[in-house]
């Protein structure tokens, strides 16, 4: 029953969500625009129809990409109708042709847009950071709190660690140290400001500083003898 070739049109809404998925991943996330809502309910007070406006929304037309919307809903309408024909091939010993058939495929479709629109949202979120910038030059320029007693001088052979919030918003961790030429040491709690990377750590220096306004001082420099 599982591998019965009346199962074909649900294996072809499987594989095609599969692929969809992967393009999602591809295209770092599906990333499209969501502004969907704004049309959908424009056109719905221009029409009065509150009801169908509120059933797109439901079904997840606006709240996520919809490549990512017709991923899951493929996926799930493959793997509802799968399902449902093996069950009932096992309970009555043949999978439904004709109008059961069609009954089947029709209880498939509802299941998958009722599951879909829920299913999408979150995974929306999870195939977001596949287009997300993972490399650490992100961090460069990006503010962070010093989680560890202090941060020691890169000749002093230690590291420090700080908590930074990258661009994306994602909270990490990083091993780092002061330039040598940094005057002012930070503690726990203390803001500092990322400013470069090395193989091991990243330079920071401490935030509103005498450092920072040498750091941005010899920044400077260079453009003002151009």
């Amino acid at each position: 029953m599982l591998f019965n070739l009346l199962n074909l049109p649900y294996w072809i809404f499987l594989g095609m969500g599969i692929l969809l998925f992967l393009v999602v991943i591809v295209s770092g996330g599906g990333d499209d625009d969501f502004d969907i809502d704004a049309d959908v309910d424009a056109d719905v007070d221009a029409d009065g129809n509150f009801a169908m406006g509120s059933m797109f929304s439901f079904l997840g037309v606006g709240k996520v990409p919809l490549i990512l919307l017709l991923a899951t809903d493929c996926c799930l309408v493959g793997v509802f109708g799968w399902m449902i024909n093996v069950a009932i091939g096992n309970i009555t010993g043949t999978i439904p042709t004709g109008f059961f058939g069609g009954v089947v495929a029709g209880a498939s479709l509802l299941l998958s847009l009722f599951s879909g629109g829920l299913i999408s949202r979150p995974l929306g979120r999870i195939f977001a950071t596949f287009g997300e910038d993972t490399s650490g030059d992100r961090l460069i320029g990006c503010q962070g709190s010093v989680s560890s007693s202090s941060i020691p001088l890169e000749s002093q052979g230690k590291i420090g660690q700080v908590d930074v919030i990258d661009p994306s918003g994602n909270l990490v961790t990083i091993n780092a140290t002061l330039p040598k030429w940094a005057n002012v040491i930070p503690n726990r709690g203390n803001q500092v400001l990322v400013i470069d990377r090395q193989p091991e750590s990243y330079r920071v220096i401490t935030k509103d500083s005498s450092d920072q306004q040498q750091w941005l001082s010899n920044s400077s420099q260079p453009q003002d003898s151009q």
